[in-house]
């Protein structure tokens, strides 16, 4: 165990959260996510915790959710990060899993705000297009690489180019 994650527990377990910190650390990791199969979701937010160290949203699907005809068409803003948007739009997929509320990660206020992301409000429609977990297993939870809102697409893997 490296010193400053010896550190990191003791300073935790003072403030009883020892088990806190293991797994957000995991939950956090983009390695958990299966990035092979991008998923796209539409619905309103019903809750939202606009907060670091990401903005997470409830999104409640409609209970027939469709993959719109145009969405490997969409104009995607350029970002510092190499990802090629229309690839992963046009891999874009449906969940298999029926759950009809799904928590969603973006990015930290930091980089919503180089976005100018307005700050999203219970009750507001947006769709996103991001990971799950490999084969759909655990919570509905989706860390989201685009989002569109009102219109516009914003990117959340990196800030603008």
């Amino acid at each position: 165990m490296t010193m400053q994650r010896r550190d990191l527990i003791q300073a935790g377990a003072g403030l009883g959260l020892v088990g806190w910190i293991p797994v957000t650390r995991a939950h956090h990791g983009w390695s958990s996510f299966d990035q092979d199969r991008p998923i796209y979701l539409e619905g309103r937010a019903v809750e939202v915790k606009w907060r670091n160290p990401h903005v997470e949203l409830v999104l409640e699907l409609p209970e027939t959710l469709q993959l719109p005809a145009d969405l490997a068409r969409r104009p995607l803003p350029a970002q510092t990060a190499a990802v090629d948007g229309p690839a992963l739009l046009a891999k874009a997929v449906l969940p298999s899993r029926r759950d009809r509320r799904w928590e969603i990660e973006l990015a930290p206020l930091f980089r919503l705000g180089q976005w100018q992301m307005p700050e999203i409000r219970a009750g507001a429609a947006l769709s996103v297009v991001g990971f799950t977990f490999k084969d759909e297993k655990g919570d509905a939870i989706l860390r989201a690489e685009y989002v569109f809102l009102d219109g516009k697409t914003y990117g959340l893997r990196s800030g603008p180019a």
